[in-house]
């Protein structure tokens, strides 16, 4: 096709202007290989924990009880001698993966609906109490509006609580009563949700005398999860959703969760210290366009984000591990180890 010519004469024709150069910026290439390859080691590590789950609800004794007659954290040489042993964890191995996938998807899915470069979930696999360190995704392009950064903030949550409360009530249906005087070294406190749930479908039976099912222990991480991502603060997806809200409000909440979060950590669990440092060192949030605007519905969402947050926050998730009680235990065990050291010293001075 021919240029369009010009329906003024030439000597009335204006100057003709450079056009402004546009650059189109491609996502880099995501290697696939590696989100896969990560999402398996976590299936396998979350399923080695499970089998451990499993094998002590079998035995009628809580299911994250390490003591000295039971499995190891890790138990991998008991699965290399008996590989079909690992079937057994695949109850709290697929439910935990699958609320944790949710929840990602749902921030990756807006981000895709809003045009916004994100990767795909990254699990982290950790020989851990469960299996896990989590998974996350990252964003790495600009969010176009605070609506958007609202919709992919609360995404996550709403798509992980679902399936959590799904599990909750089918596994806490399949828990029993821990056989005996058996009792666990790690006690879990336990979240509203729970409670509610027990009282419709163990009514009789204290929560902490139960031997939850693992695919229940996979709801408790799921709903703990779901509450620490909810903290309104930094960068969080509370945060997101605050600072969608409010820029001022964001700034001043942010400030007072991370303060709020000290006793908690004196009184109640020593983890909140470092979320409390988390929040202080991301508590500057990037700046987002205002319009459109957060109003009407996705306020209403915002009331059900709270919501969540009261259902799924466990002011102790471990009971006896406040800093009133972890911090003499680590003063004398550090004096334990200064002695043994100096004793050693002397020893060898004495010799020579």
């Amino acid at each position: 096709m021919s240029e369009p010519t010009s329906p003024f004469p030439a000597a009335l024709e204006w100057e003709q202007q450079p056009q402004p150069q546009v650059w189109v910026v491609r996502p880099p290439h995501q290697r696939w290989w590696l989100y896969v390859l990560f999402l398996l080691l976590t299936l396998f590590s979350t399923t080695v924990v499970g089998a451990r789950m499993q094998a002590n609800f079998l035995r009628q004794i809580p299911v994250f009880s390490l003591s000295d007659d039971t499995l190891s954290l890790f138990p991998i040489g008991w699965i290399a001698h008996h590989p079909a042993n690992l079937l057994l964890g695949l109850p709290f191995s697929l439910t935990l993966m699958f609320i944790l996938f949710s929840h990602e998807m749902g921030h990756y899915l807006y981000a895709r609906h809003y045009r916004v470069y994100a990767t795909p979930p990254f699990f982290v696999p950790f020989p851990s109490l469960i299996g896990t360190l989590g998974a996350f995704i990252r964003i790495k392009g600009p969010i176009p509006s605070r609506a958007a950064l609202f919709d992919i903030g609360i995404a996550g949550p709403i798509a992980g609580f679902i399936p959590a409360c799904v599990a909750l009530v089918y596994g806490l249906s399949l828990s029993h009563r821990i056989a005996g005087s058996a009792a666990s070294e790690i006690q879990l406190g336990f979240p509203l949700a729970f409670h509610l749930a027990a009282r419709l479908l163990q009514p009789a039976v204290p929560l902490s005398t139960l031997s939850l099912h693992p695919i229940a222990a996979a709801a408790w991480v799921g709903m703990f999860a779901t509450a620490l991502n909810l903290l309104p603060g930094g960068q969080l997806d509370g945060g997101h959703i605050i600072f969608s809200i409010s820029p001022r409000l964001h700034r001043w909440i942010s400030l007072l969760t991370v303060f709020a979060l000290i006793p908690f950590g004196k009184y109640l669990w020593t983890g909140w210290f470092l979320w409390a440092v988390l929040l202080a060192l991301t508590g500057r949030h990037p700046r987002v366009p205002r319009y459109p605007d957060v109003f009407g519905r996705r306020r209403a969402l915002a009331l059900c984000a709270a919501l969540m947050l009261v259902l799924t926050f466990t002011p102790a998730p471990f009971t006896h591990s406040s800093g009133r009680e972890v911090w003499p235990q680590i003063r004398d065990g550090s004096r334990d180890t200064l002695h043994d050291l100096r004793d050693g010293v002397r020893h060898l001075l004495h010799r020579k």
